[in-house]
């Protein structure tokens, strides 16, 4: 056996021991967002929708849970330093957000300039300094490790590390003892996927805390390159020239921890559109007074659209962004039906 160029620790998988370090991590500084059910939504679909409340998270999404993870475990060496992060808004503003509480004082985020605005804007808010690039013509992880060698800043990426991943997994450990205390034991936990930080994490949580339950990644048309490298059992990218107003989860590629995280333990991958996406942000308006992001909605919109049959079973569904521009927002709610 050849050990000379073993993988790099932040690039394995964390045990659930970390996952629960995590949780302790977070306790008291993040959200312990609400796991909610509509009993007409249960109705129109037979079954039993258990819906997990991420947008109302610090920073409007679930990566707060990871940036938080990761920057408390900076060294003083390398807090004095600063970090860097790539990121289309979420995980942009989730690292801005750690950074300033965490007294930081160098944060730079890599952000497309195609991002909602109210990402940018909201990522400076939290005293990042924000460069913008080319989504279509530069690759952002070069991009990150430029500025990172350049500046002597940390790397924080938004899904291909260990501790981010165990951040994460803290959403599935909630899902799993909020749903238990509801009576309920779901047979599914569908999450909205990019590079899949989130659905590795809870693959990893339901993996020890209910084996019988299976983890599936949902995404948009064009931009389903994890459901389709699960088919193919290698990693697979997005044709060039995709579109879609899920901003959220527009990753080139499944990360390569997290494919390897991924591969063995997803139910699969699940796709819908973007007219989908807008009609389950409607729903979660109109069942549970929620806003959503597109990107964030992709999970539920593939329960409503019958991507993962709801009846008869208990399954459910992680809402993992709120950070919405207006114009599209509007666009969610006054669309035909």
């Amino acid at each position: 056996m050849n050990d000379s160029n073993p993988t790099p620790w932040h690039l394995t998988a964390p045990t659930f021991a970390e996952i629960e370090e995590a949780a302790g991590r977070i306790r008291g500084v993040l959200v312990e967002t609400p796991l909610l059910e509509s009993e007409r939504l249960n109705a129109r679909l037979g079954g039993r929708l258990l819906v997990k409340a991420e947008g109302l998270q610090r920073t409007g999404s679930f990566k707060a849970r990871g940036a938080w993870n990761r920057l408390c475990l900076l060294t003083a060496e390398e807090g004095a330093r600063g970090v860097v992060a790539f990121s289309s808004g979420n995980h942009a503003q989730a690292v801005a957000w750690a950074g300033q509480r965490l007294g930081i004082g160098t944060v730079v985020i890599a952000m497309p300039s195609d991002a909602p605005a109210a990402k940018i804007e909201r990522t400076r808010g939290w005293g990042a300094e924000v460069v913008l690039y080319d989504r279509a013509t530069e690759d952002r992880e070069a991009l990150g490790r430029r500025l990172a060698a350049a500046r002597g800043l940390i790397l924080v990426p938004p899904y291909d590390d260990r501790r981010v991943i165990a951040g994460a997994a803290t959403l599935g450990r909630e899902v799993v003892r909020q749903a238990e205390a509801m009576g309920a034991a779901p047979e599914a936990l569908v999450v909205c996927c990019a590079g899949g930080g989130l659905t590795a994490g809870c693959a990893l949580a339901l993996e020890a805390m209910l084996p019988d339950a299976r983890v599936f990644a949902a995404e948009p048309q064009g931009f389903d390159d994890t459901a389709r490298s699960l088919v193919a059992g290698t990693r697979l990218g997005n044709a060039p020239g995709a579109a879609s107003i899920c901003d959220a989860v527009q990753a080139p590629m499944p990360g390569v921890l997290t494919f390897a995280i991924n591969a063995p333990r997803l139910g699969g991958g699940l796709v819908v559109s973007d007219a989908e996406a807008l009609a389950a942000m409607r729903v979660a308006f109109e069942e549970f007074g929620l806003v959503v992001e597109p990107g964030g909605a992709v999970a539920l919109a593939a329960a409503l659209h019958g991507r993962l049959p709801v009846a008869g079973r208990t399954v459910a569904v992680a809402l993992t962004g709120a950070n919405v521009d207006p114009g599209m927002y509007q666009r969610a709610l006054f669309a035909p039906a």
